[in-house]
């Protein structure tokens, strides 16, 4: 054990010779092998030595600190000479109350601005631009006619000399909120375009376990016809069709293919269950599938550019309708933005009311 190790419990005899040897030191005529120097020799001058003794007393005490020791027995080691001072805290956050919050947001309501009488739209630079380049965001989006944008769409591919065979889509935002949070549910439908503009069928494949309708499928142009012995060979995907139909009787043994098919499997609201084998098979072998994607979006080609205009405007009535077959009869316009446009041109936002009946 060193000899600051036994700083704890001889520190009074240690200061004792730590002192007198300092004394020695400083004022020459002591021995540092004597402690306790006698005689009047060993002191020329008493007020020097007692200046000597309070300096190395003074430098004992600081030597002890400096080398970790305590100050007495109830310190710590690990504690900090001179602990940091917090002077600034945190405030804690209120809890707001929910209730609250949801009061406050029913009665914030979203400002309106009627611009009617006005000179121009508010926070636009004018009803229409006079130049034919402009920056869109300075004036009010332009909503055409239906019939007037399927003309442009044909403008634009004269102006653009893009292929005259490409695809029309339109994008449909739909409003599918109901009252009390509740929202309506999406829908697949299939229709039959008055214009079709595919040259292929779709494939079919007919659940049934008569042999006389699996046959007469077979005639009429399904792909696949038969019973449960063609469910293994769906789940192993040796098989697969576009479109999956069913007879009433048999629906309760294809359970375990719902996870399977899962949009696709037989059901009795898109007309894919019925004892009526060959209205299934015209249906879906020409018919076109519509669907809700993203909870409110129709997106789907309805036509290609290259047929007319009375074609092309037909075929768009008769997706509307179809969707808007769709909407509770307590709910307004269900139809919120109509978009069409071609392939290879700019997106036109069109009225869709002009092309459906008034009660739509």
């Amino acid at each position: 054990m060193g000899p600051y190790a036994r700083a704890h419990t001889r520190a009074p005899s240690v200061a004792r010779a730590i002192i007198f040897c300092q004394v020695g030191k400083d004022c020459g005529t002591v021995p540092r092998a004597s402690l306790f120097p006698h005689g009047p020799t060993g002191f020329t001058d008493m007020a020097t030595c007692a200046r000597t003794v309070w300096k190395a007393l003074a430098g004992c005490q600081r030597q002890l600190l400096r080398a970790g020791g305590p100050a007495h027995a109830g310190r710590s080691r690990a504690a900090p000479t001179n602990p940091p001072v917090r002077t600034l805290a945190a405030v804690k956050p209120l809890r707001k109350d929910k209730k609250e919050d949801a009061a406050k947001e029913a009665q914030k309501e979203k400002r309106v601005v009627d611009d009617a009488g006005r000179h121009k739209p508010y926070g636009r630079t004018a009803w229409a631009p006079v130049d034919d380049v402009y920056f869109m965001r300075y004036y009010p989006r332009a909503v055409y006619g239906a019939a007037d944008a399927i003309d442009m769409l044909k403008g634009f591919q004269k102006l653009d000399f893009t292929p005259i065979k490409q695809p029309v889509y339109i994008d449909l935002k739909l409003d599918m909120k109901l009252e009390k949070k509740r929202r309506v549910e999406s829908f697949v439908s299939t229709v039959h375009l008055p214009h079709p503009f595919r040259t292929e069928m779709n494939s079919v494949l007919v659940f049934t376990e008569d042999a006389d309708q699996a046959r007469a499928a077979m005639e009429g142009g399904a792909a696949f016809a038969g019973g449960v012995e063609l469910m293994q060979s769906i789940l192993d995907e040796e098989i697969s069709a576009d479109y999956y139909v069913a007879v009433p009787a048999i629906l309760p043994k294809l359970v375990p293919l719902k996870n399977k098919l899962r949009k696709k499997f037989p059901k009795g609201t898109r007309g894919s269950v019925s004892g009526d084998i060959a209205q299934m098979l015209a249906l879906f072998q020409k018919g076109h599938e519509v669907l809700v994607e993203n909870d409110c979006y129709v997106r789907t080609q309805i036509a290609t550019l290259d047929m007319n205009a009375e074609q092309i405007l037909n075929n768009l009535q008769r997706v509307l309708m179809d969707v808007c077959s769709h909407r509770p009869a307590s709910m307004g316009p269900f139809i919120e933005r109509a978009i069409i446009a071609s392939q290879t041109s700019e997106a036109l936002w069109f009225r869709s009311q002009d092309v459906l009946p008034e009660d739509k």
